[in-house]
């Protein structure tokens, strides 16, 4: 194993070794508190730019899983058909791995991948760092190379551009219901639980006008990055919204572009929302649902129209989880209700959708 250094943009460094493709990476340094998932994670188009610093120490005793792709087209086990992170950092990285799906080293993946990993991190202190500064950009360098490789950038950058489809994908052609999923790196997951429901998937590049195709259903996916590069995708929302009451549900991203066409901003998290176990509460009620997330920006709930109002809220900090229209069967979450991996306490949001397609 190659020494390597993990430097942040404030100068702090990191020591460690690497397991993973020795190649120097830059981008957006990031943590997760998730205490497993990690082929899902790695494969999550929503980590695209970032370094993933997973925070449960033991990483890679279960191994990786075959990739391999199932009949309706999408992959088996994993979210996407490639690793997202730009990096992967974690404390203590098994060389040895058991488990009855694995077939191959977390190492092995990577390197076949060509993504960099660091371990033997202290993951507390970096942690710590990232959430009494924040988030912020970072260098993984190996000590025998020199520092040429150039500062990332995360802010101003289309991730969403780099990770939605570039044609129409259609899944379960003629099944039923039509329901159009706008792509901003949606998790494949997302896409198997609207095809358990018996419903037709049109699934569509983020900025395709959608307006005049026939469908019952609009559904707005999950993807990366800062919702406020995706303008195009705003104002075909708009447009949708203002010829038809047709029902839309959004994840993730889709909750924010869903609120960004309602007229509401955005802004950015300190550090995020990444893990397994955020609380939120169903607005007027005492239900608390405990979820998975994976995001770095929220909704500014003071900034919805008239004609909306929160659905969820976060109980640990009193950010936006959720918004819905008073009237029209519009509605979205934060949260991941089919997270993959993580708790499935919230997945009725699926049926709920599904409930409103006529």
């Amino acid at each position: 194993m190659k020494n390597v250094t993990l430097v942040l943009s404030d100068g702090t460094r990191f020591h460690g070794k690497s397991f993973g493709y020795d190649a120097p990476v830059a981008g957006e340094v990031v943590f997760n508190t998730a205490m497993m998932g990690y082929p899902e994670s790695l494969t999550d188009p929503s980590y695209e730019g970032q370094l993933l610093t997973l925070t449960f120490p033991l990483i890679g005793n279960y191994g990786v899983p075959p990739f391999s792709i199932q009949e309706n087209k999408i992959p088996t086990f994993m979210e996407s058909e490639r690793i997202h992170v730009s990096g992967l950092i974690v404390s203590d990285y098994s060389q040895f791995y058991s488990h009855w799906n694995a077939v191959e080293s977390l190492a092995d993946w990577l390197k076949r991948e060509k993504v960099p990993g660091i371990t033997d991190i202290d993951t507390r202190q970096l942690t710590k760092v990232l959430r009494e500064h924040g988030v912020m950009m970072g260098k993984i360098l190996f000590d025998d190379e020199p520092d040429n490789i150039p500062d990332a950038n995360y802010e101003g950058v289309n991730f969403v551009d780099k990770v939605s489809c570039k044609e129409i994908i259609h899944y379960n052609e003629g099944a039923g219901k039509k329901v159009v999923l706008v792509d901003c790196g949606v998790k494949a997951n997302i896409i198997r639980c609207l095809l358990e429901r018996g419903v037709e998937v049109i699934r569509v590049p983020w900025n395709y006008d959608y307006t005049d195709m026939d469908f019952d259903g609009l559904f707005l996916g999950n993807g990366p990055g800062d919702p406020n590069m995706c303008n195009e995708a705003v104002e075909i929302l708009k447009k949708q919204m203002s010829k038809s009451t047709k029902p839309i549900c959004g994840i993730c991203m889709g909750n924010q572009l869903l609120a960004k066409a309602s007229g509401a901003s955005i802004y950015k998290l300190k550090y995020g929302h990444r893990s397994h176990n955020q609380p939120v509460r169903l607005v007027g009620t005492n239900h608390c649902y405990i979820t998975s997330q994976n995001h770095g920006y929220a909704v500014n709930g003071k900034t919805l129209g008239s004609d909306w109002e929160e659905l969820f809220v976060n109980m640990n900090d009193g950010s936006n989880e959720g918004i819905r229209h008073k009237t029209n069967p519009w509605f979205s979450s934060q949260f991941h209700p089919e997270a993959c991996s993580g708790p499935v306490d919230t997945e009725f949001m699926f049926d709920k959708f599904i409930e409103t397609l006529k």
